[in-house]
């Protein structure tokens, strides 16, 4: 549908149409990248001009630039902060800049500048990964949707539909809005929405939602919900509020430089006046000694200890099959004290496999598996695989179906050897079926599909989603070190049960939407300060983004869970668990040793400048970057191959 562009201008912006973050982001990555290459550039030239040329002026200008370049945005946050009474880091690393640059060492305050505008480039990187999980949900729905209006089919954009209105779907199309089906028969694949292994049937009556996608049949659904008010679009809120909770936790060090900064600078300005004007001591002295106290203050070899542990410990974990996007999930991965699992494709393969052939009336198992295989070969439903795998693995021949018909949402039909066959519910038959078996296997976890003639049953196959192998022994190893664990899940009571049971989970809930599995994780982190959670689903989305720390299932994930996630396994192996553990401790153990060596040098060496016995190459040399480089090259010690033993 076309429309023009004053029409364009005042449209309403809905949860499935908001690209409004894309040009500021190519714009934040040009002018970014820009500025770091060009800082650079410019730090390296000045280093060649001074080492090779001896022409220190040119060197300095050089060196000015990169300040320039590199600094603008943080001069101008820290001129904010003064202007808010708040001593930010941003200032503290300008002092300490001007300090270098007036004592002669412009090479020193440039590289401190660039290094930091680095830093804060990957903090507004963190934040782009954020909106970019949102921006992944809001591809799931529909733009458009095809109306009934006046007797006619209208494609129309989905916010312009209004409750109570008839909108159409196709087999193979997305349900645009959620509502009622109001005419039609089909099976819906609910994945995305409630995690369900199976796609559920839909009939006259049923409930339907935004996003997820109708599989075989024509149906008619009357409209419940406006587009900003879908499960889908509250699914979009849920992630934004959550990542905001996140966003809103202070950076430990930017609260230190609150009173580090004020205190150095007040310090180093009554090193400088008091002797000379009070004791008639020499100016020129006295401020030298200043000028070296604020270098040898200049928190470098603090403000890196933690950040170049956490570098190294994620890029050891990523050669491991562990992708970790932040710091602070490194360090929250140690206090975590209970782990909430979603089921499907999370502690199962998200793959159906057939567990049980149960033969009646004397029919053997191959002729149950032959006639099922059989029908299904001409399907394209999710159950048809792993039967065609089973009698594939038991090398059972198919036979020819003629006929064939696919009976939304109950199951086939189709004549072999002249005989009519179906394979599906027991609403397909009209004989008498086998209601304990049937129970048996749904009190089991387990999906059973009914195989007979027009005239008996011949049989039951049970199916049921492949637990992983490692999943009994992650949890066993989690429960170990005193962890609780947790199981939620959009399928039945049954299934979760059957599944919970049978690898050891201390408690499980079954039957949830998305908001709910949000809800408990909330009740859950009422009672337990720090709480993980492990998914793969759009429907984990909002409990991964609320939880301290959220971790998706790599390779079979959504690219949803992956992006609002804060670590991916990406070989899909929850074994890494207890590898994440390991790390986390081995690189708190590294930081605190790194930060309490800073804060002891730089104490000692800040009054020794006091008193006169350190020398500018000595705070330079030794108490900056000789500090700096040990506390690098204890870091990366975390990333050596025997490091972690797990």
């Amino acid at each position: 549908m076309q429309k023009n562009e004053e029409e364009n201008d005042t449209m309403p912006i809905c949860s499935c149409c908001d690209n409004s973050s894309k040009e500021e982001k190519n714009s934040f990555w040009k002018k970014s990248i820009l500025i770091m290459i060009t800082g650079a550039v410019l730090l390296f030239t000045g280093f060649c001009v001074d080492f090779f040329t001896g022409q220190e002026l040119l060197a300095e200008i050089l060196f000015l630039a990169v300040v320039v370049v590199a600094g603008y945005e943080i001069v101008e946050e820290a001129i904010i902060g003064l202007m808010n009474k708040k001593f930010n880091m941003n200032l503290l690393m300008i002092i300490a800049a001007a300090g270098a640059f007036m004592i002669g060492h412009g090479e020193e305050g440039a590289t401190v500048i660039l290094l930091f505008f680095v830093a804060e480039f990957l903090e507004e990187y963190a934040g782009e990964r954020a909106r970019k999980s949102v921006a992944s949900l809001l591809e799931l729905a529909p733009k458009t949707a095809v109306v009934q209006r006046n007797s006619k089919n209208l494609e129309v954009h989905a916010h312009e539909v209004e409750s109570g209105e008839i909108v159409v779907v196709k087999p193979g199309d997305k349900i645009p809005l959620d509502g009622m089906v109001f005419k039609g028969v089909s099976s819906v694949n609910q994945a995305p929405i409630t995690g369900e292994s199976f796609p559920v049937p839909k009939s006259e009556g049923n409930e339907v939602f935004a996003g997820t996608l109708n599989l075989e049949g024509y149906l008619e659904v009357k409209v419940t919900k406006k587009s900003d008010e879908t499960i889908l679009s509250r699914i979009v809120e849920l992630v934004k509020e959550s990542q905001k909770k996140k966003s809103h936790i202070e950076v430990f060090i930017d609260r230190f430089a609150g009173y580090y900064t004020p205190t150095v600078i007040l310090l180093a300005v009554a090193v400088a006046i008091i002797p000379p004007f009070l004791l008639g001591l020499s100016f020129d002295e006295w401020f030298y000694r200043a000028l070296v106290l604020l270098v040898v203050s200049c928190p470098c070899a603090l403000v890196i200890s933690t950040p170049v542990s956490m570098v190294s410990a994620i890029t050891s974990s990523t050669k491991n099959g562990v992708l970790i996007k932040g710091a602070q999930y490194v360090e929250e991965m140690k206090n975590l004290e209970v782990m909430v699992f979603d089921k499907t494709g999370t502690l199962t393969e998200g793959k159906m496999e057939v567990t049980d052939i149960k033969p009646l009336n004397s029919y053997s198992e191959d002729e149950i598996l032959q006639v099922a295989a059989s029908l299904e070969s001409r399907s394209k439903h999710p159950i048809a695989e792993p039967i065609l795998r089973k009698a594939e693995d038991k090398n059972v021949d198919l036979k020819n179906v003629s006929k064939f018909k696919s009976i939304a949402g109950k199951g086939l039909k189709g004549v072999i050897d002249g005989e009519t066959f179906y394979a599906g519910q027991k609403s397909l038959f009209r004989c008498e079926v086998p209601e304990d078996m049937i129970r048996e296997l749904e009190e089991s976890g387990k999906t059973g599909v009914l195989i007979g003639s027009e005239n008996s049953i011949m049989g039951v196959v049970g199916l049921m989603d492949k637990i992983r192998d490692d999943a009994a022994n992650t949890i066993k190893n989690l429960k170990s070190q005193g962890m609780k664990t947790v199981m939620l899940t959009g399928d039945n009571e049954s299934t979760a049960k059957a599944v919970s049971s049978s690898i050891g989970i201390d408690r499980y809930y079954a039957g949830l939407l998305p908001e709910n599995k949000l809800e408990i994780l909330e009740d859950l982190m009422t009672d337990h300060k720090h709480v993980g959670m492990v998914g793969d689903g759009v429907n984990d989305a909002p409990a991964l983004a609320r939880a301290s720390t959220g971790i998706a299932m790599g390779a079979v994930g959504s690219d949803v869970a992956i992006e609002t996630a804060d670590v991916a396994l990406m070989h899909d192996d929850l074994s890494k668990l207890n590898y994440l553990f390991k790390l986390s401790d081995k690189t708190m153990s590294v930081v605190k040793q790194n930060t309490t060596v800073s804060i002891l040098i730089k104490g000692s060496f800040a009054v020794l400048a006091v008193f006169g016995f350190i020398t500018l190459w000595m705070a330079v040399g030794i108490g900056d970057m000789g500090l700096s480089l040990a506390v690098i090259l204890n870091s990366l010690r975390i990333g050596n191959k025997d490091a972690v033993q797990v």
